[in-house]
């Protein structure tokens, strides 16, 4: 078996938080928080920063980290990160680690790469955690998912999945957007066509599911601490301060 690179996208622009990845926090960029995190993950043999940005590119490469420069015509992290992926034949699994969590836990990485690792009939993996109350489970912004009883994927939406004409006969769980690939099923679904379920929901998993492919569910406990506001930035200051 090849390397397993833990590869995170890093864009510079964000409609709620202009230049995140390069914000300090206790005097490091949170790209840094997060490269420091996926590189003591004991499974994976290169942490690589994708980006089409030469600041970011040049922040990463001020701490020591690894980063190579993408186009900037990608419409996702996917996109990304397969590209840089193409670039490396020895890679044989890829996780996709967004560039905004600093504060995932080493725990969960591991369990993305083990789906796919260890389960020869999954293309992608990824994680999910129970839902506990309503209004989590009415967040469009927080994407649900169902799956099967090998934990398969079945489907993801914006919706509450599953509906609940009988209450309390199905727990509920929300998506973690961390996943796993097989380097072939990643370039695999980036040069698949939009499915319509991908673009009624905007969610890009929909389009390996539609397409036949496997999905791979692991659960944790966990809840991560994403940095898309001014309020999530503060949030994660202290805790870091602590």
């Amino acid at each position: 078996m090849g390397k397993t690179a833990i590869i995170i996208p890093a864009r510079y622009g964000s409609s709620r938080l202009e230049g995140k990845p390069l914000i300090k926090v206790l005097d490091k960029p949170i790209i840094q928080w997060v490269w420091e995190k996926a590189s003591k993950c004991e499974n994976a043999d290169m942490v690589i920063v994708a980006t089409d940005d030469r600041r970011i590119y040049d922040a990463v490469k001020e701490f020591g980290g690894d980063v190579e420069m993408t186009s900037a015509e990608h419409k996702s992290g996917s996109d990304r990160i397969a590209e840089v992926a193409l670039r490396h034949p020895e890679i044989d699994i890829i996780v996709n680690l967004q560039g905004d969590e600093p504060l995932i836990s080493l725990d969960d990485i591991n369990a993305v790469i083990k789906g796919v690792r260890d389960d020869r009939n999954a293309d992608i993996s990824t994680l999910v955690r129970e839902i506990k109350n309503d209004e989590e489970a009415d967040n469009p912004n927080l994407v649900k998912c169902v799956f099967d009883i090998n934990n398969y994927a079945m489907y993801f939406s914006r919706s509450k999945i599953p509906y609940e004409r009988n209450k309390g006969e199905s727990k509920i769980y929300g998506h973690l957007g961390i996943y796993g690939y097989r380097k072939d099923s990643l370039i695999k679904m980036t040069k698949l066509a939009q499915t319509n379920l991908e673009r009624a929901e905007s969610l890009e998993q929909l389009r390996a599911l539609q397409s036949g492919m496997k999905i791979k569910i692991a659960i944790t406990q966990n809840i991560p601490v994403g940095i898309d506001t001014i309020e999530d930035l503060e949030h994660f200051k202290e805790l870091v301060e602590k």
